[in-house]
């Protein structure tokens, strides 16, 4: 029985059921027409968080990779709110030492290969 005949939870409720009944793994995932690997997970799901394991999950990621700590992102903010005509070249160049709060410590360095300018600020301010 296709999946989109009716809804997707019942399907899979189905499945995992008759799966608990004894039938083998490999046929009855040709017979829902989704793969073994797809069949161990929705099983595996079941044995983990019962009947809500089930339902879909958000694919949205759990966190962000490139997200910066808290307190730079204040700093920054902070230093746009000032000084709103200053660009990234700007605040990593001041030698009032700006750029030393907003890349010393808390933002990883990575310099760019013809000058000491700190490449993740041009990032974050623009």
């Amino acid at each position: 029985m296709p999946w989109k005949e009716c809804n997707v939870e019942d399907e899979r409720l189905r499945f995992v059921a008759r799966l608990l009944d004894g039938e083998k793994m490999a046929p009855l995932c040709r017979e829902f027409d989704i793969s073994r690997k797809t069949g161990y997970k929705l099983r595996e799901r079941y044995q983990d968080f019962g009947v809500a394991g089930l339902t879909d999950r958000s694919r949205r990621p759990y966190r962000q990779a490139n997200q910066l700590p808290l307190p730079v992102e204040k700093t920054i903010f902070r230093l746009k709110q000032d000084r709103p005509s200053w660009g990234a070249p700007k605040a990593c160049a001041r030698p009032d030492r700006v750029s030393e709060r907003l890349c010393g410590g808390a933002i990883p360095m990575r310099l760019h290969p013809r000058s000491a300018r700190c490449m993740r600020c041009s990032t974050v301010m623009a």
